[in-house]
This record gives C-alpha cells, structure tokens and sequence, in this order.
C-alpha cells in the first residue's frame, strides 16, 4: 500500500521503506559481527516486530534461532497502560543462550525494561534490545538499546509493523498518523 492510498490518514512520512531496509542491513551486519560464534536467540515482540524481524533476520549472515513473545502495555489507545501483560509466551528454553529482542519502538520504556528483566531472570546469558525506532523524549524508564534504528519525535507513529486499533501494520513505511483519527 502507497501513501496515496491512504487519503489524509498520514501526516508525513517519518522512515522510508529504503531508509528502513539499508538501517536493518547495518545492524545486521553489526550483530553479526557482534554475536560472531556466540548461541544467538532473537526474541520477536510480537504483533510490532513482526515486519522488523522477518526483514531484519533475513539480513544477518548466519544460523539464528527465533522466538517470538507478545506483550503488551497498550489497550486501544495511543498511550502505554503501565501494566505489562504476557500475551504469549517463549516456545524456547532460554537457559544460559544469548537473547536479541527484536523490537518495533522503545517509546516509554516500561514494556522493554521489564520484559529485559523477565528473560534475564530465566537465565539468560545476555539480553540485549534492537529497535527499529526509538523515541528518548518519551522515555520515562531508561532502557539500553544496543541498536537502535531511528530517533523520532515522540509523535503517534505507523506502519511497518506499528498500528492503531490493529490497522496500518502492512504499511512498507513508518508515518505520523493524523490526529483526526484517534483524537
């Protein structure tokens, strides 16, 4: 779906879908890089990480396994709850490997630091956060992020991944949705 497409639904686009694939392919090849040897893990937050991860893990040079958690801070709204629910859980044994959380946005903090903090305490060897987007004026709990794809301002963003009332997800760019629809 283009930016046609959707009428005046989107203010501006903030990451391009090029701008979003080279910034992944760099990471990857940090990661890479990085992790050289080690048993790597990536932990997808679902429903968010979804695009992320696919186009993220296909970049990387190497076996990986992959996992995927839901949780959740939000309900139907365009702000965190404060209150994270696991939603769906591991499938893996995380005991002494690894983890990369793969994440759509670091925008709060409260979501990443205590789901940091869950897979730490199951034995995880390391845990670190790789996050397409990231909004430190937001940020009302420090989270590390070891990569980091973009800063933005902390404005009510879509696409690739991201939504609002579960629309938006299948957009190829990220945008500024239009305060007429959730205001």
């Amino acid at each position: 779906m283009d930016l046609s497409a959707l009428g005046n639904d989107i203010e501006r686009v903030v990451v391009s879908e090029e701008q979003i694939q080279n910034r992944l392919k760099e990471l990857a090849a940090q990661v890479n890089k990085d992790y050289e040897g080690r048993d790597l893990i990536l932990v997808g937050v679902l429903k968010g990480a979804i695009m992320a991860m696919a186009d993220f893990s296909r970049h990387l040079q190497r076996h990986v396994d992959m996992d995927w958690m839901a949780v959740s801070s939000y309900g139907a709204g365009t702000k965190s709850s404060g209150v994270v629910r696991i939603l769906k859980d591991l499938d893996s044994d995380i005991l002494g490997r690894e983890v990369l959380i793969v994440e759509d946005i670091l925008d709060t903090g409260l979501t990443l630091s205590w789901l940091t903090e869950n897979l730490l305490s199951r034995g995880a060897k390391s845990v670190s956060v790789l996050t397409v987007l990231r909004k430190p004026d937001a940020a009302t709990v420090k989270v590390e992020a070891k990569y980091v794809g973009f800063d933005i301002p902390s404005e009510f963003v879509v696409g690739y991944g991201l939504d609002f009332n579960q629309k938006y997800r299948n957009l190829p760019f990220i945008g500024v949705l239009a305060k007429h629809l959730y205001s």
